[in-house]
């Protein structure tokens, strides 16, 4: 396995020095807010179906 290039790791540095650390993680849980609402949304939409499907029958 090829190491990591030095350009991307003095990158890495630059951008974690000057991104402040609660921004990040910030946009993480957003993310991941965006994505639980999507999926509970889902998950409710599914089970309205199966409802409505097994009382036609």
């Amino acid at each position: 396995m090829k190491p990591p290039d030095l350009h991307y790791m003095r990158l890495f540095i630059i951008i974690s020095l000057f991104m402040n650390s609660c921004t990040i993680v910030g946009g993480i849980f957003k993310a991941g807010m965006g994505v639980g609402i999507f999926l509970a949304f889902l998950v409710v939409v599914s089970i309205l179906f199966l409802i409505m499907r097994s009382n036609k029958k």
